[in-house]
Order: C-alpha cells, then structure tokens, then sequence
C-alpha cells in the first residue's frame, strides 16, 4: 500500500489532472516563465554580438591595432630539432635524412621558377640598402610586390649544389631567420658596444649583423604581402670536432631587438650540435 501511495505522488506530481498541472505548473505557467527565459537569453546574446561587432569595427584586416607590447622578433632555424640537439651519425643514412628533407622542402619556397611572376615578384638588388616603402597598409594598393631572395645567396648551403647541404660530410648548414611581425623594421646597431669584438669589423650601414639582407624585413602581413620571402642567413659548421657535443648560440644584433631570460628564442638561439662517425 505505501508503495501504491509514493507511485501516485511523484504521478500526480508529473501531471495533476485535477488542477491541469504538469510538473508543477500550470500552461499559463510555463508560458510566462519560458517567456521570459527566452526575452532574458535573447537580450544577452544580442548584447554579446553587438559588442563583438562594436570591437571587430575597430580593427583591421592588414594590421594589429595594437602593437604596443610586441616583443622583438624570435629567431629560429632549419631544420628544427627536437629539445634543441642536432645529432647524426655519419655512417647512417637515417640518422641526418629527415633533417636533409627539412632543409629541401623549406629552401623549395625560395626556387628560382617561384619567382618569375613580375607582378608578384622584383629585383631588390644583392647588396643590403634601406627598406622597400610599400605603402600604408590601410591603403587601397592592393596586393604588395615583395623583393625575390636568390637561393644561391647562401653559398654552399643553398642546396643548389650541394643537395645534403653538407650533413653527408659532418658539415652540415643552418638556415636562421628572423620571425615575421608586420610592420617591424630591425635596426642595425648604433655603436659596437653590443656586439662581441670579433663581430665588430663586419658592422655596417643597413646590415644587421648575422642577418644578410635587410632589404624588406617584417612584411606587410599575409592579405597585403602573401608572396614575401624572409631573408634568411646561412651557417655551415666546416671544422666540427667529431664524437664530442658543442653548444652554439646564435644571435642577432639590433638597436631595437632585444633578449629576455623567460624566451630562449627571442633574438637568440641555442642548439646542441653532435657528428659522430662511429
């Protein structure tokens, strides 16, 4: 029996056919209540659109609103190695092919047949000069001309001729290059204060040491400048000492690139390099 009783309060609970209520409440009810339920989240999610539209007017489709807190760019290199250890064996094959197959497939965007198109591409000329004006980027030029990078800049680790770029001879090739951030030009030092006194003869004018050419650094973003080419820099390790692990760290000098402590990569580099022929 006081089974038959709980059945019949959560039943009549669920429908009370003698006061036409279901779970509760009447239709009129729930009418009101799923009515203003509705009213409320319509309000808020209209509130929630209209103030990303509000915020999305304010932005552009070419570059940051803000660039205020930028830090300077990283810098970063081909191939890439996992825990920053380059290491190969020279008498195994498998051991330095992936890094020879990240080198062809990053060097394949800078081929030559790449660069034909004369809308797309121009000869900057091979010496570094001051920067390519390409326009403001909210102006309606449209599509920007970036300068063509020439593979057989980088010498023997251009690939062009050397197709191991020398890992099959224990001297192998980086490919180092500045981060992309739009609208950021590196400037070359002002005094040879920062830079290592063995570095110091090569400052020059509109170079910024490690980095060969200046010409069109930072690029107009991806809308404006889809064809842009990073410069890059070459580094070949010709007198490694075999079977012993070296520590390098690559840096860049600029007037306005700096490093921090939190980012190994910003402005500088470190990589583990180990040749073994054992």
């Amino acid at each position: 029996m006081a089974s038959n009783k709980d059945d019949g309060g959560w039943k009549k609970f669920v429908w009370n056919s003698d006061k036409g209520e279901f779970c509760g409440r009447t239709g009129g009810s729930w009418f009101k209540i799923l009515g203003f339920y509705l009213i409320f989240y319509s309000f808020l999610a209209g509130l929630f659109v209209g103030t990303i539209q509000c915020l999305l007017l304010t932005l552009s489709d070419y570059k940051p609103t803000w660039q205020d807190r930028v830090a300077p760019p990283g810098l970063s290199h081909t191939p890439r190695s996992d825990k920053s250890e380059l290491a190969f064996n020279l008498n195994d094959l498998e051991t330095y092919l992936p890094y020879i197959k990240a080198m062809r497939e990053f060097m394949s965007l800078y081929d030559e047949d790449k660069q034909l198109d004369q809308m797309k591409y121009e000869d900057c000329g091979e010496e570094p000069a001051d920067y390519k004006y390409r326009g403001d980027l909210d102006s309606d030029v449209g599509v920007r001309k970036a300068c063509r990078f020439q593979r057989s800049w980088l010498g023997p680790c251009s690939g062009i001729e050397d197709r191991e770029f020398g890992f099959k001879e224990g001297k192998p090739c980086l490919i180092v290059k500045l981060n992309r951030i739009v609208n950021f030009k590196p400037r070359p030092p002002t005094s040879n204060d920062s830079i290592p006194e063995a570095a110091q003869n090569k400052v020059q004018p509109n170079v910024i040491p490690h980095l060969l050419h200046q010409q069109e650094r930072g690029g107009r973003g991806k809308l404006l400048h889809p064809h842009y080419l990073q410069p890059l820099v070459a580094i070949q390790f010709v007198n490694l000492t075999m079977n012993t692990e070296l520590r390098i760290e690559c840096k860049v000098f600029g007037e306005n690139i700096g490093y921090s402590e939190k980012d190994k990569f910003q402005g500088r580099f470190d990589i583990k390099l180990l040749v073994t022929n054992l």
